[in-house]
């Protein structure tokens, strides 16, 4: 069994910041990649930022420039720090590791952005 844990989320204004932490346990060999998502209520599911454990990083459009995704592979942590948040950035995020025995989610954190 492989467990995800969110952290950090919570309600903020616009333009303001926030740091979602991630922390994987439980049967783990090797974390391939590991990353966020998000999901807006009538929205589907979108990838956030994915960082691999080479070090390669993604970030969809919408948060180049302000989001800033790191992990920690000893501590098989990701974290995401959210700069100049909008109010649509507002969704539940996600945390997501795959490994070798398949991909595992976190129950989800709550961001607000909001005045």
């Amino acid at each position: 069994q492989v467990h995800l844990v969110e952290s950090g989320g919570g309600l903020v204004q616009p333009g303001g910041s926030l740091r979602l932490s991630c922390a994987a346990s439980g049967t783990i060999f090797t974390i391939y990649t590991m990353g966020w998502y998000r999901q807006a209520p009538g929205k589907q599911r979108e990838l956030v930022a994915n960082i691999s454990r080479g070090g390669s990083i993604n970030y969809a459009d919408s948060v180049k420039g302000r989001f800033t995704i790191s992990a920690d592979d000893a501590k098989n942590t990701v974290s995401l720090q959210m700069n100049s948040l909008k109010p649509e950035d507002t969704a539940v995020y996600y945390c997501k590791a795959r490994i070798i025995t398949g991909d595992y989610w976190g129950q989800g954190t709550q961001v607000t952005v909001s005045s």
